[in-house]
């Protein structure tokens, strides 16, 4: 192997000096500002690349001047802020902080993570910004405008090499500075600044076992660097395309994802029991991976990153073909994990500085032969972060580990990592939203009460499974809906429709929690003149596909083993008949007897089943067209037919999604019907 950098890049440059000069331009008139926009736009560059970076690492800073409150000229580092992706990153995201009080900091012998930020937080220009990231003061100590911190995939291998810094010299020489492994903190920016001023004339910095730093007067010359370096790195390496990150195809042997779900719950069942929501990554790579020889003495070797422990933990959970073949040899591995995790807490928590508290010891990674790499987490997004840092460390570690070794951080420092006291100190605070981790399928959920039912359970925390007809109607409800939600397109009547809905949704999530059995189709005209092909057509649509769907989402459900809710658009129909509307009606009152029957047999399984009894809802259903129709048979406006209830009020979809979420809610209630109709005598079920 040797550096060739006539080779493919593996890195792409992404800088647009045009594009450069919008962002300034749109910044204002301000010349610090429209540093500040270019210092966004390069930070995009970089979090965009998930070969750079993903998922909150990184940083990157500028040092510009500002006024003070008298008027007078300050030095002030913009650096990237706690909560934020450097992928979206605005201005907001790279809060400002006088710097002739950070750079007072250098002067002391310690600095307690604690007093680094509150004294931080001190500096603040704006006290309403979020907290400067935890390495600050390295960008703040080093003398470049530009700073920029990656972790991107080749600068992993190189790092937790175990001759990484014979290999550094290999491939740049000089031109980076190498610094030892210290945790992220006051002693790794002393570290790094003197390391730097044994030779001011470095590029960048290596970070063992961490990642890399790059710099320059422009912020185009710092992202040079940050691509330029990552290239040299992979050339010398033999990487000349881009990890996959994100292939998710449909496959077989997904069977064993929602026993594995409720296996998990389980084993926490002394914290909240909540099962976790999954991200399967199943491409060709994470198969070819797990044919390796090494497989299991890889998966004990750590992360490539400190801060990848976070959200992954230490190692995953590998589960082979074997393991697979029944709930309890699924279980049995589930529980070694944890008691191994437990152990692993036992032995470092007495060796810190101050008491620690036991995460939970479930996985948030898996390797699972033939069925590809999982991220596991408490909802779509924090699975989806775990999934993507361990699609990057298969990578890492199989070129690594061919490359002469892959030997990351050692047990302590992957613990002083996980259980660092400022994450221990977020434990405790404030309390998730009432459906995180829950998995929602509405069917006909690109209508007006299916799109109103799943954005009221996503605003408390579902991730939810969209099921249409049209798959155009369903990328418009998904779009409105946010990124952390998905859609299967399908005729609900045809043939298993259900089966392979509940497919989609354990390929996406892992399993399901909650089905809104919401399509339906109201065909009118009277019985005496309706013909047997429309009469069953309803039937399908208004009966069986209810009926096909509650079953397949309870045998999931079982086999989860952790219950779950079954909710049905029942009608009024099924109560109060209307002129005309019999095959509407029938078929709906069929549901509701459904319903019943399902209540008593499931409960046993803890799987609760209730239903809606809604009354005239705009929708696709309930059309200008057929308002009209309707008014038009009862002889009155289109205004009195829609406010014709006891509050004179029209009920939109809004009002029956807070019944289905309120319903889900009421945990000890089951075989229940809630009436939403603004008040009808006639269709009261009691």
């Amino acid at each position: 192997m040797g550096a060739n950098l006539d080779e493919k890049a593996m890195i792409e440059n992404w800088y647009d000096a045009g594009k450069a000069g919008e962002w300034r331009s749109e910044a204002g008139a301000d010349p610090a500002d429209q540093e500040l926009g270019e210092r966004v736009y390069t930070s995009r560059l970089i979090g965009q690349n998930p070969d750079l970076l993903m998922h909150g690492g990184g940083n990157t800073s500028v040092k510009l001047q500002r006024p003070d409150l008298f008027g007078q000229m300050q030095d002030v580092l913009h650096v990237k802020g706690s909560g934020w992706d450097l992928d979206v990153i605005e201005a907001a995201g790279l809060p400002g902080v006088w710097l002739e009080p950070l750079l007072k900091l250098r002067a002391l012998d310690a600095l307690s993570d604690e007093d680094m930020v509150n004294y931080q937080r001190s500096s603040l220009l704006d006290s309403k910004s979020p907290n400067p990231s935890v390495e600050t003061l390295l960008h703040a100590f080093l003398p470049h405008k530009y700073v920029d911190h990656t972790h991107a995939t080749p600068f992993l291998v190189l790092a937790d090499l175990p001759n990484a810094e014979e290999v550094c010299r290999e491939i740049f020489g000089d031109r980076l500075g190498i610094v030892p492994y210290i945790m992220p903190g006051f002693g790794l920016a002393k570290k790094a600044a003197e390391v730097y001023e044994q030779n001011p004339d470095v590029e960048g910095l290596l970070l063992i076992q961490h990642g890399h730093f790059a710099f320059g007067p422009t912020a185009q010359a710092s992202y040079d660097k940050i691509v330029q370096h990552t290239n040299e790195v992979a050339a010398y390496l033999g990487m000349e395309t881009l990890t996959p990150i994100g292939e998710r195809v449909p496959a077989d042997g997904l069977d064993a994802l929602p026993v594995l779900r409720g296996v998990i719950a389980e084993v926490n069942a002394d914290r909240d029991g909540a099962m976790p929501v999954f991200d399967l990554r199943n491409g060709e790579h994470t198969h070819a991976f797990m044919t390796r020889p090494d497989v299991d003495a890889l998966a004990t070797r750590g992360m490539a990153s400190p801060d990848h422990v976070l959200r992954t933990k230490g190692r995953p959970l590998v589960l082979r073909r074997a393991d697979l073949e029944s709930r309890e040899a699924i279980k049995a591995k589930v529980e070694s994990f944890a008691d191994d995790y437990r152990a692993y807490f036992e032995r470092q928590a007495p060796n810190a500085n101050e008491p620690k508290t036991l995460l939970t010891p479930d996985p948030k990674h898996a390797w699972i032969e033939g069925v590809g790499v999982l991220g596991i987490g408490g909802n779509a997004k924090a699975a989806s972060a775990a999934a993507d840092l361990a699609e990057q460390n298969l990578r890492v570690r199989a070129v690594g580990e061919d490359a002469g070794g892959f030997y990351p951080l050692n047990e302590k420092d992957m613990f002083d990592c996980e259980y660092w006291s400022l994450e221990q100190a977020k434990l405790g605070k404030g309390a998730p939203p009432p459906f995180q981790g829950k998995v929602v399928m509405v069917t006909g959920g690109a209508g007006a009460i299916g799109l109103a039912t799943a954005k009221a359970f996503a605003a408390k925390g579902a991730n939810v499974m969209l099921v249409d007809l049209d798959q155009g109607a369903l990328d418009t409800a998904l779009e409105s809906l946010g990124r952390w939600h998905a859609g299967h397109a399908c005729d609900i009547t045809e043939a298993g429709a259900a089966e392979a809905a509940l497919r989609a949704a354990v390929l996406r999530f892992g399993g399901l929690d909650i089905l809104v059995s919401n399509a339906g189709s109201a065909t009118g005209g009277a019985m005496l003149e309706l013909d047997d092909a429309a009469f069953r057509k309803a039937f399908e649509l208004n009966f069986f596909a209810h009926k096909n769907f509650a079953t397949a989402a309870a045998r999931l459900m079982q086999e989860q083993g952790r219950g779950g809710q079954i909710l049905f658009n029942i009608s009024k129909q099924a109560i109060n008949p209307g002129k005309n509307m019999g095959a509407y009606g029938t078929p709906k009152a069929a549901t509701l007897f459904l319903m019943r029957q399902l209540t008593l047999e499931l409960a046993g399984s803890g799987i609760r089943v209730n239903g809606m009894n809604a009354d005239r809802i705009r929708s696709g259903l309930l059309t200008d067209g057929f308002i009209k129709e309707r008014a038009a048979a009862r002889g009155v406006s289109e205004e009195t037919y829609m406010g014709g209830n006891l509050l004179g009020r029209e009920v939109e979809a809004r009002h029956v999604a807070d019944g289905f979420v309120n319903l889900a809610l009421m945990e000890r209630t089951t075989g229940h019907v809630v009436t939403v109709d603004g008040g009808n005598t006639e269709a009261e079920l009691r």
